[in-house]
């Protein structure tokens, strides 16, 4: 909220939205959905699907993921103690142009990631190691989602089990794309109003917007990378909202890091207008938990052996 407020400081008095030239993007949206990103086996070679087989697909999934089950083994009835009620994660599959996808990456064709180059699989593994085998040292050993810093929210945005909503805020020169995962407000500076990109690294890293027609693109680069990830740093980030009616908004992204993928790829994302309120994201393993983890990492250490 901070970001919100310097930004308000920087406009000049009853500023109001973009200028007419803009397409209108205001408003909250709604992007949860139970369409995966990749394109599971059951639909290869099928890059939309029937009502029927999707209606057919949704029912099965919800009812798989379903916390409120009570089979299975003590520890996976442990694993559900979140109650379905707590899950906000969508209850069909998305629909593009009224047809329903089978997956978000549209390219490549096949619904799935590119390869990996030669030697990424090997540094990724080596990284895990290190993490898995120091996963307490310290709060930077904690992932980005555990310490409260960066989570499906993005970018890119991607839809997760709860919080898939964001707020869209435009101002002469300014956009601000605020998520309520995480709560976290992303200021992209427009056109000539924007800066020369700082040799700085960001958790969201540095975008730079324009509009183009009637879509809105964020460019981002100046990613911070974790745990010793270099490569993440490489991450060129291409982000597209296009209002396609009243109550849409589709979102395309394109990945481009040729230190971890073979050539770029793009994936896409509806959104549905909603009059639901933005509520505050209180994450507390990042307020409390992470104090008790390594307390706790401390007292095994210290532990007679």
């Amino acid at each position: 909220m901070i970001a919100l407020f310097l930004l308000a400081a920087t406009l000049p008095i009853g500023a109001q939205p973009a200028p007419a030239r803009a397409p209108d993007l205001e408003g909250i949206w709604n992007f949860s959905t139970l369409t995966p990103l990749e394109r599971p086996s059951v639909f290869t070679g099928k890059e939309t699907i029937s009502e029927d087989e999707a209606r057919a697909y949704a029912r099965a999934l919800l009812q798989q993921s379903s916390h409120d089950r009570r089979d299975g083994s003590p520890d996976i009835d442990v694993a559900r103690a979140v109650n379905d009620a707590w899950f906000d994660q969508g209850t069909s599959l998305m629909r593009v142009n009224g047809r329903y996808r089978t997956s978000l990456i549209v390219d490549p064709p096949d619904g799935h990631a590119p390869a990996l180059v030669a030697d990424i699989r090997d540094k990724i593994a080596a990284s895990n190691r290190y993490s898995r085998e120091h996963q307490a040292d310290g709060p930077e050993s904690r992932d980005l989602q555990e310490r409260c810093l960066s989570f499906n929210a993005g970018p890119p945005i991607l839809p997760g089990p709860y919080n898939n909503f964001l707020q869209i805020m435009q101002f002469p020169g300014y956009v601000v794309i605020f998520t309520e995962m995480i709560h976290d407000a992303r200021i992209v500076p427009l056109g000539d109003t924007a800066p020369a990109r700082m040799p700085l690294l960001r958790w969201m890293g540095e975008p730079r917007g324009h509009y183009d027609n009637d879509a809105l693109v964020v460019d981002s680069r100046n990613f911070t990378p974790q745990w010793g990830r270099e490569w993440e740093s490489k991450l060129h980030l291409t982000e597209r909202f296009t209002r396609v009616d009243r109550e849409t908004l589709l979102y395309r992204f394109t990945i481009d890091n040729p230190a971890v993928y073979t050539r770029p790829w793009t994936a896409e994302l509806a959104m549905t207008r909603s009059d639901e309120q933005m509520f505050e994201y209180a994450c507390h393993e990042g307020n409390r938990s992470l104090e008790d983890i390594l307390r706790g990492a401390r007292a095994q250490e210290n532990a007679p052996r």
